[in-house]
């Protein structure tokens, strides 16, 4: 230790501190931090170790001459570090290590040129939020274990259903583990409303239901379907039109043909900025289909502030426009959670009316962010976003070489568009063209990738070939990051 020291004196006195901690962190294990007696500056000086780590991270993350990504094959990758659990502890030191070799190899969605899903960006108090909640480590179940998070869940779905436009807020619903499952919920709700038996006899003790949705809806549909015993086959996909808009016509044909052959009609999903084209469902004309036949639609509503919002994942509430219809269809009244005797509301018991028991704290990210930059704050982030759609549309749709997905201006901030280089721009055989363009995409996604410059989406939809699916959801992006994705594109695609 003395020898060590004497080395320590010739650094300079910044690091000094550092070098101390880092030494004393390969003679500790975990055993040496709280609650272990004495364990306080051992706990403290170990955990600014982490704090560093991601500090570094942040910043580097928002910085455009690092790589978006630093991509290995999961062979290559799983060989680069020792990821393999052992039976004996290892020392601190090897856990720092382990942080730091994560984030090395961890996409960097904060950069201003992620923009392969949604939910990107990294938003500061979001992120202070999120390390409070780990901090807290409780459950939603009850108010007695998690009476703030409780309280501003409340008002905060309050506030979200007087944004909807339900008379003075009221209503229910809950965070749940993302959109998915709150689309589930929607569907469980709906089929409990009509036929409440379903809960204790099961499937067997109702007809057979028939569920309608866009043919641009998301997958969630038909997996929450399949895992309520519905079925798959039972969700009805409804033509869209070239905009990926609903059909409100062919809604209401299906739902008579359904009718007809002796199906009850009980749940029509629509969308507000469909997962492709950023399509915005026809819901007006929508719901006045579904009140006509009572059918559950605008009875429900799900929102996710993890993507346009971007509060950090994850984060999805299903708002209910019945109240106490959630607590009716879900409780168990499990007596060793909700006693009825207790000295307080049991209203702010929520754990009962949701399907799990485990309920991470989602709200308070939501909340604290709402807090810092108001609804104003919001609208502004998402109106920037917007533009920058826009902008992305008005430099490329009549740019050589590429081709809109569809005509018109995008709904949202969703920008669909096929590029095509110069080997395949001017072939006169189109089965041959479509067929080399279905694989552009791909290639010009892996090389993005492997150069880790930035990261755009891809895919098929319906008889349309590959094409990029442009999202903007990042608040650091800017009009000059949307003229580098464009270049980009050209450079990693032109010999092809």
């Amino acid at each position: 230790i003395i020898l060590s020291f004497v080395s320590f004196s010739r650094l300079n006195e910044a690091i000094l501190p550092h070098a101390i901690i880092c030494y004393f962190n390969a003679l500790l294990f975990f055993t040496d931090l709280l609650p272990a007696l004495n364990g306080d500056a051992k706990t403290m000086n170990f955990l600014q170790e982490v704090v560093d780590i991601m500090l570094a991270y942040i910043v580097e993350s928002f910085d455009r001459s690092t790589k978006v990504i630093d991509f290995h094959y999961p062979n290559e990758l799983l060989q680069r570090n020792n990821w393999e659990l052992s039976d004996e502890p290892e020392t601190l030191d090897d856990i720092l290590i382990s942080c730091r070799a994560t984030l090395k190899y961890a996409i960097k969605t904060a950069h201003p040129r992620y923009f392969n899903q949604l939910s990107t960006g990294l938003d500061m108090v979001g992120l202070a939020a999120d390390w409070l909640t780990s901090t807290a480590n409780t459950n939603m179940f009850t108010y007695e274990v998690a009476p703030v998070f409780v309280l501003l869940e409340y008002v905060t779905l309050k506030k979200m259903r007087e944004i909807i436009g339900w008379q003075d807020g009221r209503g229910d619903g809950i965070f749940s583990p993302g959109g998915a499952i709150s689309n589930m919920y929607a569907m469980l709700l709906a089929r409990y409303k009509m036929f409440p038996e379903v809960k204790e006899k099961g499937m067997s003790s109702v007809p057979r239901l028939v569920a309608f949705t866009s043919e641009h809806s998301h997958f969630s549909i038909k997996k929450g379907a399949a895992a309520l015993g519905i079925g798959t086959e039972s969700v009805i996909c409804i033509k869209a039109d070239e905009r990926g808009k609903m059909i409100p016509s062919d809604l209401e044909r299906r739902i008579i043909e359904a009718k007809q052959k002796g199906y009850v009609p009980f749940f029509v999903s629509a969308t507000a900025g469909t997962t492709v084209y950023g399509a915005f469902d026809p819901l007006m004309a929508i719901a006045d289909i579904c009140k006509k036949h009572d059918i559950w639609m605008a009875n429900s509503m799900t929102w996710n502030p993890h993507k346009m919002m971007a509060v950090p994942l994850q984060c999805s509430a299903l708002l209910v426009r019945e109240e106490g219809l959630m607590q009716s269809c879900n409780q168990m009244q499990a007596c060793y959670l909700f006693q009825q005797d207790k000295q307080y509301d049991l209203s702010y018991d929520t754990g009962d009316k949701a399907l799990q028991c485990g309920r991470h704290v989602d709200i308070f990210k939501l909340w604290l962010m709402w807090r810092a930059k108001g609804t104003i704050g919001f609208e502004a982030q998402i109106d920037k976003c917007l533009e920058l759609s826009e902008y992305l549309y008005n430099k490329i749709k009549d740019r050589e070489g590429y081709e809109m997905v569809f005509d018109g201006k995008p709904q949202h901030t969703n920008v669909c568009f096929w590029y095509l280089p110069p080997g395949v721009r001017y072939l006169e055989d189109k089965v041959e063209k479509m067929k080399r363009l279905h694989k552009v995409a791909p290639v010009i996604k892996a090389r993005m990738m492997e150069y880790g410059t930035t990261m755009v989406s891809y895919q098929p939809q319906g008889d349309k070939v590959n094409f990029f699916r442009m999202v903007i959801s990042n608040p650091a992006a800017t009009f000059e990051d949307i003229d580098f994705l464009i270049e980009e594109i050209e450079r990693l695609g032109q010999d092809l």
